[in-house]
């Protein structure tokens, strides 16, 4: 049998696998770089919420020297003034504390994970076996 003049030349089955080897390769890296990608702004987000929850610890240690501090204040000297506005200092940190828990605890939900990668990553096998119709 002869082939026709305008037929494509045919590829051996070493270069088929050779193509299929460096898509797959090609592939896999991407999926890498992705992977790195997401797990980088996750750890972004996740280390925001964790330095609010820091600067929660710090207030917080403040609300209980200057509460310590009032209360000894106070019961040295009943009547005086001083104790009073160590105790409005302590309420000002406790409401600091509070603002910082609150903005921690929303910066940690926030984390999202890697999404992206994961449904990428599904679609792999579907590719493999040539049936990309089914990762729609």
């Amino acid at each position: 049998m002869t082939e026709p003049l305008n037929a494509p030349p045919r590829q051996s089955v070493g270069d088929l696998l050779g193509d299929v080897t460096r898509d797959l390769s090609t592939l896999i890296r991407q999926e890498v770089e992705l992977a790195k990608a997401e797990v980088t702004q996750s750890a972004k987000q996740a280390a925001k919420g964790g330095s609010m929850f820091a600067g929660a610890a710090v207030a917080g240690h403040f609300v209980l020297l200057f509460l310590s501090v009032a209360l000894w204040w106070a019961l040295g000297d009943a009547m005086d003034s001083l104790p009073w506005s160590a105790v409005i200092v302590a309420v000002l940190w406790a409401v600091v504390a509070a603002v910082l828990a609150s903005r921690g605890r929303a910066e940690a939900k926030r984390v999202g994970g890697m999404p992206r990668t994961t449904d990428t990553v599904k679609k792999i096998p579907n590719a493999l076996q040539g049936h990309e119709e089914k990762n729609s």
